[in-house]
C-alpha cells in the first residue's frame, strides 16, 4: 500500500493538481465566469497542494527543513502574487482596448487555442529575458536573488525580484495586448503558470516520464539552479522547453543532480527580504556571470 501511494504521489501529482487545476480555470473560461475571487482561489489550492505533497515525497529530505529563508521566500510570493494579481485584474485589460479592426489576436480559433497560444507568446518572452539574465550583469543582479536559494521547495517559484519579474514579463505581455488579446486569457494563464511555477521548484519527487522533454518540470529545472554556473546555462524554459531544444540550451541527465548543491556561489549574498530587494541596485553588487555556452 505504501509502494502503490509513493507511486501516485511520483506519477499522478503533477496530472492531478496542474491538469486539474488547469481544467479548472478552462472551464471558468468556457463558462464565461468572472476571474475573481475563483480562478485565484483555484491557484492557490494547486500551490498549496504541492506544499503538502512534497512532505510526503522529497526529492531532498534535507531540504524540508527551514534554511533560514522560510520569510524572506514569504516576502518574495506575497509581494510577486500580489503584482500578478494586480496584472491579471488590471493591466491585462490592456489589451480590451485595441479597436476590434486593429486586432491580431485569433478570437475566432477555439478558445483552448487561444490559451495555447497566449502561453507560447508569453513562455517565448520569458525564455528571451531569462536568458540575457544570465549573459548580461545588470540583468543578472536583479535575477541573482532567484538563484540565492540554498534549497529548493514550493515557495522558491516566486523568488524573484519584482523589477526582474516585470522584465521577464514585459516583452510578451506587450506582444499581447498590443494583438489585442482578451484580458480573460492572459489572466488565466498567469493563474495556471502559478501553479506549474509551484511544481517546477518543488522538492517533490514527481516525474512526468519523458513529457519532461517538452514542459519544464523539476526534474529538468533543477539542474538551472545547480551553483556550479558553468553547468546551470541550461533549461531557461519556464513552461515550454521547446525554446531550450530549438536554441541549444536543453540539458538531461539521468542523475537527476545526484548532491549537486544549488544556490550562488558569492557567500555573503543577503538573505533577508528587503537585503535581496536592495543588493541588485547598489553599484557596488558583484555576482559572478557566465556567459551561456
Amino acid at each position: 500500500m505504501k509502494q502503490l501511494a509513493q507511486s501516485i504521489l511520483r506519477w499522478g501529482s503533477y496530472p492531478l493538481v496542474f491538469g486539474g487545476s488547469t481544467l479548472a480555470i478552462v472551464y471558468k473560461l468556457y463558462a464565461g465566469m468572472s476571474y475573481w475571487p475563483v480562478v485565484p482561489a483555484i491557484s492557490l489550492a494547486g500551490v498549496l497542494a504541492v506544499a503538502v505533497l512534497e512532505r510526503g515525497r522529497p526529492f531532498r529530505a534535507a531540504w524540508l527543513t527551514d534554511h533560514g529563508d522560510t520569510n524572506t521566500d514569504i516576502a518574495h510570493t506575497v509581494v510577486n502574487l500580489a503584482v500578478i494579481q494586480l496584472t491579471a485584474v488590471w493591466i491585462a485589460r490592456l489589451g480590451d482596448f485595441v479597436p476590434p479592426q486593429w486586432r491580431l489576436f485569433p478570437v475566432q480559433w477555439p478558445l483552448w487555442s487561444q490559451l495555447l497560444l497566449v502561453a507560447a507568446v508569453f513562455d517565448l518572452g520569458l525564455y528571451a529575458v531569462h536568458r540575457l539574465s544570465h549573459a548580461v550583469s545588470w540583468l543578472w543582479r536583479l535575477h541573482a536573488p532567484h538563484h540565492s536559494a540554498e534549497r529548493l521547495y514550493w515557495l522558491n517559484g516566486e523568488r524573484r525580484h519584482p523589477l526582474h519579474a516585470a522584465l521577464m514579463a514585459a516583452p510578451g505581455l506587450t506582444i499581447l495586448f498590443a494583438m489585442g488579446t482578451p484580458s480573460e486569457l492572459v489572466a488565466a494563464w498567469l493563474a495556471i503558470l502559478v501553479v506549474h511555477l509551484t511544481f517546477q521548484h518543488s522538492n517533490l519527487d514527481y516525474s512526468l516520464g519523458p513529457i519532461r522533454h517538452l514542459i519544464g518540470v523539476a526534474e529538468t529545472h533543477r539542474w538551472h539552479h545547480k551553483r556550479d554556473f558553468e553547468d546551470a546555462q541550461v533549461n531557461f524554459g519556464e513552461f515550454f522547453m521547446i525554446w531550450d531544444r530549438a536554441l541549444g540550451t536543453y540539458f538531461d541527465s539521468r542523475d537527476h543532480l545526484g548532491d549537486a548543491a544549488v544556490g550562488l556561489r558569492e557567500k555573503d549574498y543577503p538573505r533577508d527580504y528587503w537585503g535581496q530587494l536592495l543588493h541588485p541596485l547598489k553599484r557596488a553588487a558583484s555576482v559572478d556571470v557566465i556567459a551561456p555556452k
